[in-house]
C-alpha cells in the first residue's frame, strides 16, 4: 500500500514538475522532495527522468483524449471542446508541448504518436464514408484543428486591459469555431 501511495505522489509531483519546467529543466530531486520521498525511491519506480516523463505524458494525453474525443462529423464542436479543455487544463497542454519540443518519438511506444495515428485513421474513415471532404489530407485536418483549438490556451496575458477575461475567451472560442467551420464545412452528399 505504501509503495502505491509513494508511486502516486511521485506521479503527481512529476506531472507538476514537467509541466512547469519541461523535461530538461525538471529535477528528480524536486520531484522526490515534493513527493515526500527520496531520489532512490523515484528511481525504484522509474528507471530515469525520461521514462518518468513518458509515463506521465502518456497518462495526461490519455486523459485529454478521453475527455475530448474526436468527432470527425463535427470538427467545429471538437475544436471548441478541445479549446475549453486546454483553457481549463493549461498545464496538461504545456506538458505535451514540452515533450514535442524536447523529445524525439520513440517508435512504437510513443503514446502521442499512437493517439495521433488513431485520430488520423478516424478522419480518413470519415473521408472514406463521405462525411468529411477530401480536399485536405487527414494529417493536415488534425493539425489545423488542433492548433486552432489550442492557440489561446496559456495566452491569458494577451487579454487587453479593462476587458473581462471570460468575455475575451468566449469571443476567441467563437472565432475558433467559425474558423474550423469555414475550413472544414459539413459535407453534404
Amino acid at each position: 500500500m505504501d509503495s502505491d501511495s509513494t508511486r502516486d505522489r511521485i506521479i503527481a509531483a512529476a506531472t507538476a514538475e514537467f509541466a512547469e519546467h519541461g523535461i530538461a529543466g525538471a529535477r528528480v530531486e524536486r520531484i522526490a522532495k515534493t513527493a515526500r520521498t527520496s531520489k532512490e525511491r523515484v528511481y525504484a519506480h522509474f528507471r530515469g527522468k525520461e521514462e518518468l516523463y513518458r509515463f506521465v505524458a502518456a497518462r495526461e494525453l490519455e486523459a485529454m483524449a478521453t475527455a475530448v474525443p474526436l468527432d470527425p462529423s463535427d470538427l467545429p464542436g471538437y475544436a471548441v471542446r478541445l479549446h475549453d479543455y486546454a483553457i481549463k487544463h493549461p498545464q496538461r497542454l504545456r506538458l505535451m508541448q514540452w515533450g514535442q519540443l524536447e523529445m524525439t518519438a520513440s517508435a512504437d511506444d510513443d503514446p502521442f504518436q499512437r493517439i495521433v495515428e488513431g485520430k488520423i485513421e478516424q478522419l480518413q474513415g470519415a473521408q472514406d464514408a463521405g462525411v468529411l471532404e477530401r480536399q485536405w489530407e487527414a494529417t493536415d485536418v488534425l493539425m489545423f484543428v488542433s492548433q486552432l483549438a489550442t492557440s489561446w490556451a496559456g495566452q491569458g496575458d494577451l487579454v487587453p486591459p479593462g476587458v473581462d477575461r471570460d468575455a475575451f475567451l468566449a469571443s476567441r472560442r467563437q472565432a475558433i469555431e467559425a474558423a474550423v467551420r469555414r475550413l472544414f464545412p459539413a459535407h453534404v452528399t
